[in-house]
């Protein structure tokens, strides 16, 4: 193994695979997309294209992953066998190797990105790291994003590819999936996303990876539906005909509730907006009944697949929405239909779950640990409530289970920080338990060892997240899995569904290869021709970074950085754009001119629902020049509202508040009228954009808040309870950085800051 010793690959610390070299090898000569099954190594090949390319092109390698596990279990595996210009020996190779989190504070990144030689990164971070101007991309000189089927639409690995090509000076991607989905368009959009002019891809049947298959044997357990659950679905598909009766008797066209899929769903909705946009009253009337038969659906479903628990939690949610002040007429209606109100009635008496799945797999979870005690087994369900009670019915049995969730909190219940969520990982692997249960956020990439078991709760539709299920086990040795399937039900029509689009995927990853991709920034003719022996020659460098530091400044509130506009901006070359915090609007130009941006429909959602003109007026007490941007064609079609009620409003918001109204099409002409006003605001020496702005002051108080504030790090709360303390500003200013401290919220920055400057010298 001498070529994987002087690529800075420990000495044999991964098996020689020969697919593995040979792919590393094409992937090193243009952007590529690694499309290999699970369990047969694309970190391994990531590891040797890394080692090549730091030996031969230096710079920064990162690495993309859609989770924080799965970015902890690719540091773990680089740091541990990957090898960076001899540091190991000088003690400090880990130095070298960092993990970002959004956690971690943002200074600390940037002291890391300057340090390490690896970056390993959620792309939400870098992407917003990227925005904020914290650090550049123009020295990584390889570009990782694994699980890239998810690199469509707005996704952050979109834009990072975009920012790392439009910066980097030698740049390379490599993008690795199991499961790249099995429409080619979609394949193709992941292809022109990450600019890909090559796909390397592999089946089960390939003579190249055929050794290295484990076996895994699938099978489907059929469970029937209790008929008392029966019953309840009955009542529920009854609910439904009666809501799409109605949509027919409004002149929709509908199918009949068996025949009810989302795909069925999707085409009304369809039907909606066009008799929306006609101002015709049965499209407002429609988008209501539609809706009730998406609650109605989603029920049914539950019922179906996850059972009566679930379902129990679902219609009492349903019930509390209907009680609130601000409910929707779909809420109200469907909670006021009397045969809804008597199956809600009956739930409160369901004493025991009715559908057998969560037996079915005490049964199951037994068996195994009784004929393999040192099996690990992952059960997948889709919802929370699923999980819990598969996780209260193993514990009840006596086996030790742990829930694997995200990180986000519903309703009550918690979810699981990153931090827990790697803890659970570690004890899992290490055997402290032997049953993970887990919603989709485990279904990416997370590699295990010893799971020889994997539980399908529920069957998916998705090829992709079926695959990425089956792959959690099989990938060290044999393994199997259960598909449980509820006899009759979406169960058996999703199973069939997700089988046949496997099974077109597997066709399509054969055929991958086949089809040339074109990547605008690897012209052929420039491409490198590299042997197994010559791995990672520099290729020429194609784009340059450009070091112009433009002077006019945009500020953007840094809950945007998830919309296109930010992105927009980011791009323009021209716009220097800060991301920070903002107390009025979303963005600030200049010293005197504050922007608040509202979709169409969030703009009439927070009229009705929300202070929108207390929001508004703050913002315009705050600034010279107030704007607000309204995106969307036609903002009189987004709810049931009188025309002219929108229309007092907007003339409430400019007559009154003084605020200029701008309304464009979407993100990009938002951003456009953003550079538009920055030129026009920026035009004359007013300054770089002020995070100080005021324009009235209605009392003394707040005038004294006001200076006070002006110090550096000093908030409108800082000042409020220093003032509160000492009395006046002089008080204040005279008093020694103990005293200052002694106030809550005031730390030895702040006092010394204030102590500082009230005695320093002009």
């Amino acid at each position: 193994m001498n070529y994987l010793s002087h690529s800075f690959i420990k000495p044999e610390s991964i098996e020689r695979r020969e697919y593995q070299l040979s792919i590393a090898a094409s992937a090193l000569q243009e952007n590529s997309m690694v499309v290999l099954p699970t369990g047969l190594g694309k970190t391994a090949i990531a590891l040797i294209v890394t080692a090549s390319r730091l030996l031969n092109a230096g710079g920064k390698v990162v690495m993309v992953a859609p989770t924080k596990p799965l970015v902890e279990q690719h540091y773990r595996f680089f740091s541990q066998y990957l090898r960076v210009n001899g540091a190991e020996e000088n003690g400090n190779n880990a130095d070298l190797f960092t993990m970002f989190t959004g956690a971690t504070p943002s200074k600390k990144r940037i002291q890391q990105w300057q340090n390490a030689t690896c970056i390993f990164a959620t792309p939400q971070v870098i992407k917003n790291d990227c925005l904020a101007g914290r650090y550049r991309l123009n020295d990584v000189s390889l570009l990782i994003v694994d699980e890239c089927h998810r690199a469509v639409g707005n996704y952050a690995y979109v834009f990072i590819a975009q920012d790392y090509f439009r910066q980097a000076e030698n740049p390379l991607l490599l993008a690795m999936t199991a499961s790249p989905g099995s429409n080619r368009e979609k394949v193709q959009e992941i292809c022109e996303n990450l600019m890909v002019g090559r796909v390397e891809s592999r089946t089960d049947t390939d003579p190249d990876v055929k050794p290295y298959i484990h076996e895994r044997e699938i099978s489907y357990l059929s469970v029937p539906l209790p008929p008392k659950l029966e019953q309840i679905v009955k009542t529920l598909n009854q609910l439904l005909a009666s809501r799409l009766s109605m949509l027919s008797g409004l002149g929709y066209t509908v199918p009949s509730p068996e025949k009810l899929s989302m795909r069925a769903m999707n085409a009304i909705s369809a039907q909606v907006q066009a008799h929306i946009k006609e101002r015709e009253p049965s499209g407002f009337t429609g988008a209501s009944i539609h809706a009730e038969c998406m609650k109605l659906r989603h029920a049914i479903s539950l019922a179906e697949t996850q059972g009566s628990e679930p379902l129990r939690h679902y219609l009492f949610k349903l019930l509390a929405e209907a009680a609130d002040p601000k409910a929707s007429k779909a809420s109200i209606r469907l909670s006021q239909d009397p045969e809804f109100q008597e199956l809600a009635y009956q739930a409160q008496r369901w004493q025991e779950e009715l559908l057998q799945k969560p037996e079915y797999i005490v049964k199951i979870v037994q068996e195994q640990i009784t004929a393999f005690p040192d099996s690990r087994i992952i059960v997948f369900a889709t919802f929370r409530d699923t999980v819990n009670l598969i996780v209260k019915k193993l514990t009840d049995a006596g086996i030790e289970s742990h829930r694997f969730v995200g990180q986000s909190t519903r309703d009550t219940e918690k979810g699981l920080s990153q931090k827990e969520q790697l803890a659970t990982l570690a004890r899992f692997r290490e055997g402290a338990f032997k049953v993970l249960v887990s919603t989709s956020v485990g279904e990416e990439g997370l590699d295990v060892p010893s799971t020889d078991l994997v539980i399908f709760y529920e069957t998916v539709p998705s090829e992709i997240r079926s695959i990425q299920r089956k792959g959690r086990t099989g990938r060290h040795g044999a393994g199997n899995i259960i598909v449980l399937v509820t006899k009759g039900t979406a169960d058996e029509t999703y199973r069939w569904i997700s089988h046949s689009r496997e099974k077109s995927m597997q066709k399509g990853i054969s055929s991958l290869k086949k089809v040339p991709y074109s990547s605008p920034y690897v012209p052929a003719e420039k491409k490198q021709q590299m042997s197994i022996n010559d791995f990672g020659c520099e290729p020429e460098r194609k784009i340059h970074a450009d070091e112009y530091k433009p002077e006019k400044t945009i500020i953007a509130d840094d809950r945007e950085t998830s919309s296109a506009v930010v992105e927009w901006l980011h791009k323009n070359e021209s716009i220097s754009l800060e991301i920070t915090r903002l107390e009025y609007g979303d963005y600030a130009i200049g010293n005197r001119m504050l922007v608040e941006r509202k979709t169409a429909r969030d703009f009439v959602d927070t009229l009705v629902e929300r202070d929108l003109l207390g929001q508004l007026k703050r913002m315009a007490d705050a600034c010279e020049h107030p704007v607000l941007i309204i995106e969307g064609t036609d903002i009189y079609a987004q709810r049931n509202i009188a025309p002219n009620a929108i229309r007092g409003a907007l003339a409430a918001i400019s007559v009154q508040f003084g605020v200029s109204v701008f309304m464009v099409t979407g993100p990009e002409e938002t951003a456009e009228m953003l550079y538009v006003l920055m030129n026009r605001e920026q035009g004359e020496p007013s300054g770089r954009p002020s995070m100080h702005h005021h324009k009235s002051y209605h009392s003394e108080r707040e005038q004294l808040e006001y200076v006070l504030s002006a110090f550096p790090g000093i908030g409108p709360h800082q000042a409020r309870s220093l003032l509160e303390h000492f009395g006046t500003l002089s008080a204040v200013i005279s008093a020694s950085e103990e005293e200052l401290r002694s106030v809550e919220g005031i730390g030895q920055k702040i006092s010394g800051v204030i102590h500082s400057l009230s005695h320093k010298k002009y």
